[in-house]
């Protein structure tokens, strides 16, 4: 873990956020500002800064795996939801610790942005 980053703090619970699911190898929590009515972060507890570098792939199966899941809890499996990972600045990661979005609860647009 990273001493300094956000994601890693919120893991070892350092900074509080509202948690809605912790499994070995990911925590999910409530986005602070969140772009739909349903809108959580799936993390891995390990830091890993970006996608790009990801040395173990089934992370990103578990975290795909976790959000399905809280898709099914938050009622947005049926209607449809969306999974977001920002890759690097241009793609809009603001914190360099790989994350997935879940977004639900509204109609999303295509292309997304």
């Amino acid at each position: 873990m990273a001493d300094n980053c956000l994601f890693c703090r919120i893991v070892r619970k350092e900074i509080p956020a509202k948690i809605v699911a912790e499994t070995d190898d990911c925590v999910a929590f409530r986005d602070v500002n969140p772009q739909a009515p349903v809108h959580i972060l799936v993390v891995p507890r390990e830091h890993v800064p970006s996608v790009a570098d990801v040395k173990d792939p089934t992370i990103v199966g578990k975290l795909t795996s976790l959000a399905a899941e809280l898709a099914k809890r938050e009622g947005v499996a049926e209607s449809g939801y969306r999974l977001v990972i920002n890759t690097n600045a241009d793609a809009g990661q603001t914190v360099f610790h790989v994350h997935l979005h879940l977004l639900g609860g509204r109609h999303m647009a295509w292309p997304p942005g």
